[in-house]
């Protein structure tokens, strides 16, 4: 049997500009949305209007992303309680209580 072999990557995520991963699209994303609403805005309401809704949106975007990927690339809730889940599990095999 032959073994070929095969490259498996860096193992590290891909960073672009401090963004890391999945938050690479969302910051793309972020981007053209913003440049469409204020195009929209611009073409719509005033083309100052439309300048100022480009650079708020994309400036609010980008920063929600930056703070979104600080909480990790699983958005997982913390707790420091702790739980304790009860057992009722007897010896035997008579009925079961759930």
């Amino acid at each position: 049997m032959r073994k070929y072999p095969v490259y498996k990557g860096l193992q590290k995520p891909l960073v672009y500009r401090g963004f890391k991963g999945k938050f690479i699209a969302y910051g793309i994303c972020t981007l053209s949305l913003g440049l469409v609403l204020g195009g929209l805005s611009g073409a719509l309401v005033n083309i100052y209007f439309g300048g100022i809704v480009t650079i708020f949106s994309i400036t609010g975007g980008l920063l929600y992303t930056f703070s979104k990927q600080k909480s990790g690339l699983h958005d997982k809730k913390r707790s420091g309680k702790i739980h304790i889940h009860p057992t009722y599990l007897r010896r035997g095999y008579g009925k079961i209580r759930i």
